[in-house]
C-alpha cells in the first residue's frame, strides 16, 4: 500500500538518519520534501498542514537539537506524528452489548461493503469466537443480496433472506428479531451504497440506524479513493455517529491519503484494513506498525502472524518427524511446502510486510514470474503419479514427457523443478540426527521461517 508515498519517505528517513546535526534549515527542508509527498498521495490539506505542525514543533525542540543522534530522534518523531495522524495503537471492536451486538456496514457502492462484510464475520467467528449472522439492507443493487448469501456461506456464518420489494428497515428489524430468538451474538447489517452520496441514502440510513440502534457503525472507504474518501467521509459524519473505519484495498497501488485523511476528518479510528480479496484477508488496524510500513521500516510483527496462521503446525510437526526418524522427503512434501507458500497469502503479501532495505534486495526478483513459478511446480506435481510422487527415482525421459504434456510445460521445467526438489531433499537429509539446529544457525536462527521452494 502506498508505495509511491512509501518510497519517498523512506528515501528521507534514510537521509535523516545520517544527520549529525539538526538545523531550522535543515528541518526546512526535510519538512518541504514531507509535505510534496503527502499532497501527492492525496492526502488532505488540512490534515498535512496539521501534521507538518506538529513535527516542526517537536522537530525544533530539545529533544532533538540536545540529541548525540538527532537525525534518528527526528525519524522518530515523523513515525510518531504519522501514528497520531491514523489513530494511537489499536481501536478494537466493540461488542459489548446486550446480544446480539448490532453493526451496521455503511459507504459508496464499489468500496466493497459486502465482501467485507463477510470478511468482518469471518473474522469475529475466527479470532472472536462468535455466532454471526448477516443480512442484507441492499434492495437496489442486482445480485446484493445473493452476493452477500454466497460470500457469508463461505466465511461461515448464517444469511438471514430478504428480497428486493421489502423496505431496508423492514429487512432490519425482521433480522435483529431472528437474532434475539436463535441466540447470536452479531448482527453485521450490510447497507445500500450509490455511485455518489445523495440525500435519499443518506436518509435511508439513518432511518435505519435509529431503527436498530447499533453498538458499531463502521464506514467503509475504498483506500484507492484518495481526496475522493475525505469528501465522502464529511458527508457520512454528519449524517451517522461513525465509531470506526475499514479501509478496503490496501493491497492495491493506492497512493495512501485515505489512511491518512479519513481518521482526522472523520474522528472514527480505523479499526480494519483489508490487505488482499481473500476472506481472511482483513487484519486489525495498527496506526504505529502501518506508519513503519509508510516509512519503509516493514512490519514485522505482522509478518511473523501471516507466516505463523499459514504454517500448518501438525503437518509441519508430521515433516519434522517423519525427517528426524529416517523417512524420505518425498514430492507430496515439496508439494505441501509449496501449498504452505500460498496459505501465507504469497510472495508479494510477505514483501510488503519487509523493511524497505530488504525489499529493495528481495524487489530484484520478478514477483510475478516467482509467483507464476510457483503455480508451474504446483502443477507438474499434480500431474505426476501417486507412485511418482512417493518414488521419484521413477521419473525417467518418457515420465518426464508425459509430466510435461499433462502440466502444458516443456520437459526442461519439469527437469528443473525435479532439480530443486533433489536439492531441498538433500537438505532434508542433512537436518537428520540434530542438523536441523546447525541448519538454522547457518541461516541466521531464523527458527519461525520455514524452508520454501522458490
Amino acid at each position: 500500500m502506498a508505495s509511491a508515498l512509501t518510497d519517498k519517505l523512506s528515501r528521507l528517513v534514510k537521509d535523516l538518519r545520517g544527520q549529525g546535526r539538526i538545523t531550522e534549515s535543515n528541518v526546512t527542508d526535510m519538512l518541504r520534501e514531507v509535505r510534496m509527498a503527502l499532497l501527492e498521495a492525496d492526502v488532505a490539506l488540512p490534515v498535512v498542514r496539521d501534521f507538518i505542525a506538529r513535527v516542526k514543533e517537536k522537530a525544533l525542540g530539545q529533544e532533538v537539537l540536545g540529541s548525540l543522534q538527532p537525525g534518528q530522534v527526528l525519524v522518530s518523531i515523523v513515525n510518531r506524528e504519522l501514528a497520531a495522524t491514523m489513530g494511537e495503537g489499536v481501536s478494537d471492536i466493540n461488542l459489548a452489548a446486550q446480544p446480539p451486538a448490532v453493526i451496521l456496514m455503511a459507504g459508496l457502492q464499489g468500496a466493497g461493503k459486502t465482501t467485507t462484510t463477510a470478511k468482518l464475520a469471518k473474522h469475529l467467528i475466527d479470532k472472536r469466537k462468535k455466532k454471526v449472522l448477516t443480512v442484507s439492507g441492499d434492495v437496489y443493487r442486482p445480485a446484493a443480496i445473493e452476493q452477500l448469501k454466497t460470500v457469508t456461506a463461505q466465511a461461515g456464518a448464517e444469511w438471514f433472506p430478504s428480497t428486493p420489494d421489502q423496505n431496508p428497515v423492514d429487512i432490519g428489524r425482521a433480522a435483529l428479531d431472528y437474532a434475539k430468538k436463535h441466540f447470536f451474538d452479531v448482527l453485521l447489517v450490510d447497507t445500500a451504497g450509490r455511485l455518489a452520496i445523495d440525500e435519499a441514502l443518506m436518509l435511508e440510513i439513518k432511518n435505519l440506524h435509529a431503527a436498530l440502534n447499533p453498538v458499531e457503525t463502521l464506514f467503509v472507504v475504498d483506500a484507492m479513493q484518495g481526496q475522493d474518501a475525505v469528501n465522502t467521509a464529511k458527508a457520512f459524519k454528519e449524517t451517522l455517529p461513525l465509531t470506526g473505519i475499514i479501509l478496503t484495498k490496501t493491497d492495491g497501488d493506492s497512493r495512501g491519503g485515505a489512511a491518512l485523511s479519513v481518521r482526522q476528518i472523520t474522528g472514527a479510528p480505523i479499526k480494519f484494513a483489508g490487505t488482499s480479496e481473500k476472506l481472511d484477508g482483513l487484519e486489525v488496524f495498527d496506526a504505529e506498525r502501518h506508519a513503519g510500513r509508510i516509512l519503509g521500516m516493514g512490519d514485522i510483527v505482522a509478518l511473523v502472524e501471516q507466516v505463523t496462521a499459514g504454517v500448518d503446525i501438525e503437518a509441519a510437526k508430521k515433516l519434522a518427524d517423519k525427517v528426524k526418524s529416517g523417512g524420505g522427503f518425498d514430492l507430496n512434501d515439496f508439494l505441501a511446502q509449496i501449498q504452505q507458500m500460498k496459505q501465507m497469502g504469497g510472495l508479494s503479501s510477505l514483501m510488503d510486510k519487509l523493511p524497505a532495505a530488504m525489499a529493495a534486495k528481495a524487489g530484484q526478483v520478478d514477483m510475478v514470474k516467482a509467483e507464476k513459478d510457483i503455480k508451474r511446480k504446483e502443477g507438474i506435481i499434480h500431474s505426476m503419479t501417486p507412485l511418482e510422487r512417493r518414488k521419484p527415482e521413477l521419473i525417467k525421459a518418457t515420465r518426464k514427457r508425459r509430466i510435461a504434456a499433462g502440466a502444458g510445460v516443456h520437459v526442461q521445467e519439469v527437469n528443473r523443478m525435479l532439480k530443486e526438489f533433489e536439492q531441498m531433499q538433500e537438505m532434508m537429509k542433512k537436518m537428520k540426527g540434530g542438523g536441523m539446529m546447525k541448519m538454522m544457525k547457518r541461516l541466521g536462527g531464523m527458527k519461525g521461517m520455514p524452508k520454501m521452494p522458490f
